[in-house]
């Protein structure tokens, strides 16, 4: 079985599997260590490493590379809107990331315009059928997004008809990250037939992973919130040796724990 093969075999199984996002080299290691099965980038994590509210294409190819390299296990590649418009242009972000060793890839229906924020919906899934063409020559596992409640846009049957349109067009699994409520998450689910992924960085936190399955969840992924946390106990250290303190020191993990985690 090839490492695609195994990673499109997690969305088969009948109960969902984690997905964390780590953001380089070091963070991908130890999350293989814990076990996890597969692992995902994240752009905005991406972003958070290089210092500004957005990475550039090659920033973000460069950390596929990174982190396809960094382990053994399958890794999906979160690539905005592809950085074009274009649906043939979009679908190149595809073909380059497949060349970093990453065997899904993530497809956004996010403009990056605050004043038109959704691509118009026609445009959309035909930027989705264009996807799935370079996908499924590549054999990677495609995932459609729709991005309007993250956004702001609080529209659940829009939300679920553009999913059901980009199913229908070819993608693998299906994304709407900002479903908040497990009501909202079983409405997504039971509307498509295609594998859903959930992502718990903007979630109710009560939410299990037992309950994620009983209602279908096939996979759940986290984001940039790992990379949020890391980085707010990095501001908390940093203010307190700021003030003269240094309490924090008292919680660091020994160097050879993580040299051991990194192995």
């Amino acid at each position: 079985m090839t490492t695609a093969d195994a990673f499109r075999a997690l969305h088969e199984r009948p109960e969902p599997f984690l997905l964390p996002n780590p953001w380089d080299a070091g963070t991908a290691r130890l999350l293989a260590g814990l076990g996890f099965e597969a692992l995902a980038t994240t752009s905005l994590g991406v972003a958070n490493v290089v210092g500004r509210a957005r990475a550039t294409r090659a920033e973000i190819l460069a950390n596929c590379r990174e982190i396809a390299d960094a382990t053994p296990l399958p890794v999906n590649a979160d690539l905005e809107n592809g950085f074009a418009d274009d649906p043939a242009e979009a679908a190149k972000m595809i073909d380059a990331a497949a060349d970093t060793g990453v065997v899904g890839v993530s497809i956004e229906d996010h403009t990056g315009d605050r004043g038109s924020p959704i691509y118009e919906f026609g445009l959309a899934v035909d930027r989705v059928r264009a996807a799935v063409e370079t996908a499924r020559a590549r054999s990677v596992v495609l995932t459609a997004r729709c991005e309007n409640l993250w956004l702001g846009i609080d529209d659940l049957d829009d939300t679920i008809k553009r999913l059901q349109a980009f199913g229908e067009a070819g993608a693998d699994v299906l994304y709407a990250p900002g479903l908040r409520t497990l009501d909202e998450m079983r409405a997504v689910v039971s509307s498509v037939d295609k594998p859903v992924n959930v992502v718990m960085g903007f979630a109710d936190p009560s939410i299990t992973l037992d309950q994620l399955a009983e209602i279908g969840v096939r996979r759940i992924s986290i984001g940039a919130a790992l990379s949020r946390l890391a980085l707010k106990s990095f501001m908390e250290g940093a203010r307190e040796m700021r003030a003269g303190r240094f309490g924090f020191v008292g919680d660091l993990p020994p160097i050879s724990e993580l040299q051991q985690a990194f192995g």
